[in-house]
């Protein structure tokens, strides 16, 4: 139990660890490209084309199914032990 108990405080503390260096590594975008510019592609009636594939949704559905299978792995592996 006490192994168990160790093992939980050291993935939490880790998992927070982690959080607040990702949170201080972003940074300010910088400034907006200025009107008119030359970047980015153009059709045929001179409008800009988008700017990218969104990703936020997507990135939320991945990180989502990677806890949860995390979370099973870590289940069974646990009920596994508890049998032994």
């Amino acid at each position: 139990m006490k192994k168990a108990l160790i093992k939980t405080i050291f993935f939490l503390s880790l998992t927070f660890m982690m959080s607040l260096s990702l949170n201080v590594q972003s940074q300010d975008p910088g400034p907006p490209p200025p009107p008119g510019g030359s970047s980015g592609s153009t059709n045929n009636d001179g409008n800009r084309n988008g700017g990218g594939a969104p990703i936020g949704g997507g990135l939320l559905i991945l990180l989502g199914m990677g806890g949860a299978y995390g979370g099973y792995k870590h289940y069974r592996n646990k009920k596994k032990s508890l049998l032994d």
